[in-house]
């Protein structure tokens, strides 16, 4: 008869697979693509049937690319990433530098309120926007989409530098105005360069959110053209086409794509950690 040693047995524990953890896993996972898998399917499928699968095809990829109402949404929502992309990262900089360098309580009070938008159930900012948009009897359009996406969008983009800048050796910069370069010469030519990777995953991540996102276009789109989301939403109340699921996968992928070169610009830089995008580290 053979004893068994704490250590021994302590070894058997720690290399038993985690069997509960890996089933919830799993089942977390499923729940979560396996609808997703089922659209990607049937965007492929011969005929019309949303339940059947009868062959592959590409004809409802062709028939998304010959509707125009459909395209015309796609060019409104690409216009709209675009513009909030930008001016959410151009101001998303500048409120990122001012709260870093701002080392006063008014500085904190104003970091707590932008993060305010991150944690705000998105339809209570469309129903807000939109409120305040008919207040100012301004009718909605594509402006102001734009305007409700940029603002909120730039806590996004200022939670990811804000780190990212205050793990800056400020030391470099007074070196570059000790040397005759101006505070404006020395943001330009030192800090905004090192910020770089910083500020180029943020725009292709906001570009991403903003193309996707549904609630906040909703409440303060006009009529026509609407987001694609939104034409997406108003299509199928009416029966879901195949065309939608084609359209959903094209978009899918599209997500995937611009998720995976944020991730991928830091390590393109030379910095290591592009998994831990929402840090900036």
């Amino acid at each position: 008869m053979t004893l068994r040693t704490p250590h021994r047995r302590h070894r058997r524990g720690t290399d038993r697979r985690p069997r509960v953890a890996l089933t919830v896993t799993t089942l977390f996972f499923l729940l979560l693509y396996l609808p997703i898998a089922v659209v990607v399917l049937f965007s492929f499928n011969g005929q019309k049937s949303l339940t059947v699968f009868k062959g592959f095809s590409l004809r409802w990829y062709t028939a998304f690319f010959h509707d125009n109402v459909l395209i015309e949404s796609l060019g409104m929502s690409l216009r709209v990433s675009l513009v909030a992309m930008a001016g959410s990262v151009i101001l998303g900089v500048a409120l990122a530098l001012g709260l870093v360098r701002c080392r006063t309580r008014l500085g904190s009070l104003a970091g707590l309120i932008m993060l305010v938008p991150l944690i705000t159930p998105e339809i209570v900012t469309g129903v807000a926007a939109m409120l305040l948009f008919k207040g100012m009897d301004i009718t909605l359009s594509s402006g102001t989409v734009m305007l409700a996406e940029i603002t909120f969008s730039i806590s996004y983009v200022t939670v990811i530098l804000r780190s990212r800048i205050a793990a800056l050796n400020p030391e470099v910069e007074e070196a570059a105005m000790d040397l005759g370069a101006t505070r404006w010469q020395a943001l330009r030519l030192v800090t905004l360069p090192a910020l770089l990777p910083s500020i180029l995953a943020s725009a292709v991540l906001v570009f991403a959110l903003v193309f996707d996102d549904f609630v906040l276009a909703y409440f303060t789109t006009g009529v026509d053209p609407q987001p694609l989301s939104v034409r997406i939403y108003s299509a199928i109340r009416f029966g879901v086409q195949p065309t939608i699921n084609a359209v959903g996968t094209l978009m899918l992928i599209g997500s995937i794509g611009l998720i995976g070169l944020a991730l991928a610009i830091p390590r393109l830089f030379g910095r290591r950690g592009g998994l831990d995008l929402l840090s900036g580290k």
